[in-house]
């Protein structure tokens, strides 16, 4: 998935003529805390929430503020991964997107992000979440899909999790299949650790809370 795909259309950008009140307003509406300056097709930086929120006239335009820009973006071409980097390395609501010609071309919010998020990791398929812990060096995804598939079923997603100083690491595999007991004994008949199991029919069922865990990761 490549930057330019998930730009949203819905959100223009504000321009230095823009009144701060009219910057708010555009915030507001579309549940962001961050807008990109845009001079034509020049991209001049992001304005923030705290850069704006203790000037005293409201409706003095962007342009006549001593604003320190940040000036974070990706280019159209740059995989979805570059994107998700920017907003947890920098805290971001939105990541602006640049041709090659460092023209302006749109940007990416962290609602549709999130949205991206969940249909990657099938969050919204009926099916059962299987967490494993496991010796990096024994990480075989290949493997795990040939234990899966022995109960004629299918991966829908995984994700791993690393842990610092530590030979091991957690993988989490979504299936399409809600009673996960054969694949389980299966995969401890082959020496793997499970951590923990849910599906969609148990109360317990974390799929939106990983799904929520995106939020809280890139502390929104």
């Amino acid at each position: 998935m490549r930057a330019i795909e998930l730009i949203e259309d819905a959100i223009p950008p504000v321009h230095t003529s823009d009144s701060i009140q009219k910057v708010f307003d555009r915030m507001a509406e579309f549940r962001v805390r961050h807008m990109p300056i845009v001079n034509e097709d020049q991209f001049l930086g992001l304005v923030s929430e705290d850069d704006l929120i203790e000037e005293p006239d409201y409706n003095t335009p962007i342009g006549a503020l001593a604003l320190s820009l940040v000036n974070p973006y990706v280019v159209e071409e740059q995989h979805i991964y570059d994107v998700i980097r920017l907003f947890y390395e920098q805290q971001l609501t939105i990541v602006p997107v640049l041709n090659q010609k460092k023209e302006y071309q749109g940007l990416i919010s962290i609602n549709c992000m999130a949205e991206y998020f969940a249909k990657l990791t099938s969050c919204s398929e009926p099916g059962g979440i299987i967490v494993l812990e496991v010796d990096i060096k024994n990480n075989s995804l290949a493997h795990m899909s040939q234990v899966v598939e022995s109960d004629n079923a299918q991966i829908l997603s995984s994700y791993t999790r690393t842990f610092p100083d530590s030979t091991r690491m957690e993988v989490t595999l979504k299936v399409n299949k809600q009673d996960v007991s054969n694949i389980l004994a299966t995969f401890q008949r082959y020496s793997y650790e499970v951590k923990a199991t849910f599906n969609s029919t148990d109360n317990n069922d974390n799929s939106m809370d990983r799904y929520d865990s995106l939020m809280n990761y890139l502390n929104l």
